[in-house]
């Protein structure tokens, strides 16, 4: 499950998203304010990392796909992967990756994908109470549930582009970067639906090395 905190994040996500996104060889839109589209959440086994899900669009440019990974501290080698940091008023300083070089956010998107573990439930605390959060968007995995996933270890190599491609010990890894930009990909494959996405979208894929 994820907790989702009520508190303020300084700068916000959206806005380190508003000066990253533009600069990535990958992105096709216009330059300006990034707006939400939906996002969903991964667990970390270890409860140490934040990982989500981001579809963002600037204006009326298209859809794009963030994985995003939310950390109490550095990531050792992941500077060309930091987004920036930012100060929650509950946790205190975050530093924020994109999550294509997060090693964490691989080991969850192959179990996702491979094992078809799904999303995290999310939850908020009101009044000392705490609540299911609606979901944005769904998602599934085209492998059957249970299946073995193989442990992710060390990634080896990240070669940006559409897709994205993460390298690790055991498998890789394919992110579509604009949903429905029509990238082949082989091997077993995680879609989505969100609001006004009623077809599901391919999002990822996993083939074991």
């Amino acid at each position: 499950m994820a907790l989702i905190h009520q508190a303020t994040l300084r700068p916000t996500k959206l806005e380190l998203l508003s000066a990253w996104l533009p600069g990535r060889d990958w992105y096709t839109g216009p330059a300006g304010e990034v707006l939400r589209v939906a996002a969903f959440r991964f667990d970390d086994p270890a409860g140490a990392v934040g990982i989500e899900t981001m579809l963002v669009r600037i204006g009326d440019g298209p859809v794009h796909q963030v994985p995003l990974t939310y950390r109490d501290a550095p990531l050792a080698g992941g500077d060309d992967w930091m987004l920036g940091t930012a100060e929650h008023s509950v946790l205190g300083t975050r530093w924020i990756y994109d999550g294509s070089g997060d090693p964490v956010y691989a080991a969850a998107l192959a179990s996702a994908v491979l094992g078809n573990t799904g999303q995290a439930e999310q939850f908020t605390q009101v009044d000392g109470r705490v609540e299911r959060r609606e979901l944005d968007m769904s998602i599934a995995g085209s492998a059957a549930g249970g299946a073995k996933v193989p442990a992710v270890g060390a990634i080896q190599r990240v070669a940006e582009g559409e897709p994205t491609l993460i390298v690790t010990d055991t498998v890789e890894l394919a992110v579509i970067r604009r949903p429905g930009a029509g990238t082949g990909l082989t091997g077993a494959v995680l879609t989505a639906t969100w609001p006004g996405q009623a077809t599901p979208m391919p999002l990822a894929s996993a083939t074991l090395r």
